[in-house]
């Protein structure tokens, strides 16, 4: 019985110690790329870096984010939709991500069938900021100095498509005003453009928007959230200050190549659902002007495929040609 039981004990000993090394290595390497497809300093940029250091923490992995900046964001989303589906690389995107297939005539991918959506990481409203010296000082006095000068005045952006040009063309729509857009490539240059003054508009997230307003250097005259922001108590939502209905946020979403439901894809879902969910990562974002995402998983499939479809129609009404 002696020699029976250590036997099994072996026995017991061995599978537990070649056990422990093949869950560390369900994601190979023991590393994660995100992959950022725009520049260094965006409010994608800054959610990733959040998520890379505890995502990393989580499951025991190192992390390192990557920016692929272009095309408004399909040159890094091309990228992760061609990596292999094993959870070494992921994206974290924009709003972009769903509107681009309404923009673009060609993709290099299929945005509904190349990815497994895997969370909502974060939302956000987006707020009408103008430069700190720009004569009106709300938005009815901007409302009418641009229609005194239809066409005259400009607002920047992060890029063609992207949520914060297209608050800016319901603006457009719902306030009956004429604005030139300015297309940048990424949220820092074109916020580096509105501090300087070379722009006197811009609609952006609150992550971007936040440190230039704190610092006097710039001025938001109100957020597109329906709600007023925790981080902006003071500054009035557009529908409070005279363009009733308005509403366009911001949300960021981390995807990985198709995996259709594999146990690296479902062990993702799991630890981000955790992050999410931790009261550390909600006051973190707060001080971001965020707030984390609630929608995992299939859920989040679902509200993908909606997203697609709603910015669809708002590209067309808005008549943004197709690249």
């Amino acid at each position: 019985m002696n020699l029976l039981a250590r036997a099994v004990l072996a026995v017991l000993a061995t599978a537990c110690f070649t056990a422990a090394p093949a869950q560390a290595q369900i994601i190979p390497g023991n590393q994660i790329r995100i992959v950022v497809p725009f520049p260094a300093g965006g409010t994608t940029d800054i959610l990733a870096r959040f998520v890379a250091q505890y995502l990393g923490d989580k499951i025991g992995v190192t992390t390192l984010v990557e920016n692929r900046p272009g095309a408004s964001g399909t040159i890094g989303s091309e990228m992760v939709a061609k990596s292999p589906p094993d959870g070494s690389v992921v994206l974290i995107t924009a709003t972009h991500h769903v509107i681009n297939p309404s923009l673009r005539k060609r993709l290099p991918y299929d945005t509904q069938k190349d990815f497994s959506p895997i969370a909502v990481v974060a939302t956000a409203p987006n707020a009408l900021c103008v430069s700190k010296d720009f004569p009106a000082r709300n938005v009815a006095e901007l409302i009418a100095m641009a229609k005194q000068q239809p066409g005259k005045l400009s607002f920047g952006s992060s890029g063609i498509g992207g949520a914060n040009h297209l608050s800016g063309e319901l603006f457009k729509q719902m306030a009956g005003v004429s604005l030139e857009h300015i297309p940048y490539k990424g949220a820092a240059p074109a916020m580096s453009d509105l501090i300087g003054g070379h722009i006197p508009i811009m609609f952006d997230t609150l992550p971007t928007v936040l440190p230039a307003a704190q610092a006097g250097n710039i001025r938001v005259l109100a957020v597109t959230s329906l709600q007023r922001a925790a981080s902006l108590p003071h500054v009035p939502t557009l529908d409070e200050a005279g363009v009733k209905g308005f509403e366009a946020t911001s949300w960021f979403g981390m995807y990985m190549p198709q995996a259709n439901g594999t146990p690296v894809y479902k062990k993702l879902v799991e630890a981000m659902a955790e992050i999410l969910a931790a009261p550390a990562t909600r006051d973190k974002f707060a001080t971001q002007g965020v707030e984390p995402g609630r929608r995992t998983g299939a859920e989040f499939g679902t509200f993908v495929d909606a997203e697609i479809a709603k910015w669809s129609a708002v590209v067309k009404t808005a008549n943004v040609p197709q690249e």
